[in-house]
């Protein structure tokens, strides 16, 4: 049995597929205007986590993540530029070439981090015509209303409106936290289908029964889901900020559209704080791949930093605590390169244990601990490296592709050569044997089972 946490629900659901063996599941995925930094990937880490734990558990999955190049605006209260043009300013390049070049990026960053690739990826782009039906099914069924730069839908024509979020109609009056679009006619309505200003010419614009325009953010995702997957679908994923407007929004035009709440399962990764404040472009306080590869860290070190902490809990980001993730990783590898060689049997009781942490709700630094009980056991080398190797089919560090240490022959002489003079007392020169091993790029140590030669990570 696998509970997951239901945003929608505020408590851990059991999951019940639709189809029998088939998890349908739709991530938000990125606003391709940028790089993404390490909070955005950490929402993308959690979801790889989250997929390899449902393969796990042998079901089949049918993974849909959108690209969104055009229709974000620098605010969600539909005011601001599209970002996507926003970047073309910036580095003098087109809407589509910027996209293009951010999309890419994202993908190298995912894969680095060895993220599964979706099983389909979709461009909003790809989808306009979609998305202009979609929104003339809407105005047929009295949900919309054409006001001076767009069309928008009217939110208190959905009774439970908010829900996701828990939003109070007290918090919803004009004015009260955001800038009001003039001629909305409620503060949370919001634009399916963006006009062009008159005398503007935008690189990214369409024809539509409304005007020419572009659409909006929230009506991209909910097309790209119900073309792929179909309304409604099992899991729908993305970052807490998703939740007030975004996800709340594509939640009530799927009422709308389909009398149904789009997803059966609401899942949320929480933030990467720095310095105790959430990590954000519009804060300028962003960190990405390559900064933590220019400090020395390889991505999968920033990966199991990620695993040591529930998805669903605020995290602090520093140098220093990246540093003891490094350590930890750094242990764990050196115990693969000792272990492999010939596989064994999976333990079944660690197994267990294994699932009974990342079955509740993906409680990946539980599984880590089991993995180290499992580790310090007295079972079998041979069953400890299979069993290793299976656990890490969900924690993604590939394990699988570390070999045993191929030590050179010099390094094997330096080293009989110093536990020599160690038997003779002679310690002065085992320690200058020691000295010219490390220099070479060696680490040796002395353990209760013999001597051992590790290369520096």
């Amino acid at each position: 049995m696998i509970t997951l946490y239901n945003t929608l629900k505020r408590k851990k659901d059991i999951l019940r597929p639709i189809e029998p063996g088939l998890i349908k599941m739709y991530t938000c995925g990125p606003t391709v205007y940028f790089y993404a930094h390490i909070g955005n990937l950490r929402t993308y880490l959690f979801e790889d986590i989250l997929k390899r734990t449902l393969i796990y558990n042998g079901y089949k999955i049918k993974h849909v993540m959108n690209i969104t190049d055009v229709g974000h605006l620098t605010s969600d209260q539909d005011t601001g530029e599209d970002k996507i043009e926003k970047g073309s300013k910036r580095e003098g390049l087109s809407a589509y070439e910027i996209a293009e070049k951010y999309t890419e990026a994202f993908k190298l960053d995912i894969k680095k981090l060895n993220i599964i690739d979706p099983n389909v990826w979709m461009k909003a782009t790809d989808t306009i015509q979609e998305q202009i039906d979609f929104i003339k099914k809407l105005e047929e069924r009295g949900y919309t209303y054409v006001i001076e730069d767009g069309v928008y839908f009217n939110t208190f024509k959905i009774k439970d409106y908010g829900k996701l979020a828990n939003l109070k109609n007290v918090d919803l009056l004009p004015g009260a936290r955001v800038e009001m679009v003039r001629g909305k006619k409620n503060i949370t309505d919001f634009a399916l289908w963006k006009l062009t200003p008159e005398g503007e010419n935008r690189q990214m614009e369409w024809d539509s029964p409304w005007g020419k325009g572009t659409p909006g953010w929230h009506t991209e995702c909910i097309v790209m889901a119900e073309k792929s997957l179909g309304i409604p679908f099992d899991i729908h994923c993305g970052g807490i900020d998703h939740i007030p407007v975004h996800h709340t929004n594509e939640i009530a035009q799927s009422e709308a559209m389909y009398n149904s709440d789009m997803a059966n399962i609401w899942m949320h990764g929480e933030f990467m704080n720095i310095n105790g404040e959430k990590m954000a472009k519009s804060q300028s306080n962003i960190l990405t791949l390559e900064y933590i590869k220019e400090q020395g860290f390889h991505p999968l070190v920033y990966r199991y930093f990620v695993l040591g902490a529930h998805y669903r809990t605020n995290m602090n980001f520093s140098l220093s605590a990246l540093q003891g993730a490094k350590t930890g990783l750094k242990s764990l590898i050196n115990k693969v390169r000792e272990l492999s060689g010939e596989k064994g049997e999976v333990n079944s009781k660690y197994k267990e244990e294994f699932l009974s942490c990342i079955n509740d709700d993906l409680n990946t630094p539980q599984a880590l601990a089991v993995t180290w009980k499992m580790l310090r056991s007295n079972i079998s080398n041979k069953d400890k490296y299979a069993t290793l190797l299976s656990f890490d089919e969900v924690f993604g560090l590939g394990f699988d592709k570390i070999l045993k240490e191929d030590i050179p022959e010099d390094i094997k002489q330096l080293a009989k050569e110093r536990e020599t003079y160690r038997k003779r007392n002679n310690f002065e020169k085992a320690d200058h044997v020691r000295k010219e091993i490390e220099e070479k790029g060696y680490n040796i140590e002395d353990t209760p089972s013999g001597v051992k030669i590790k290369k520096y990570e």
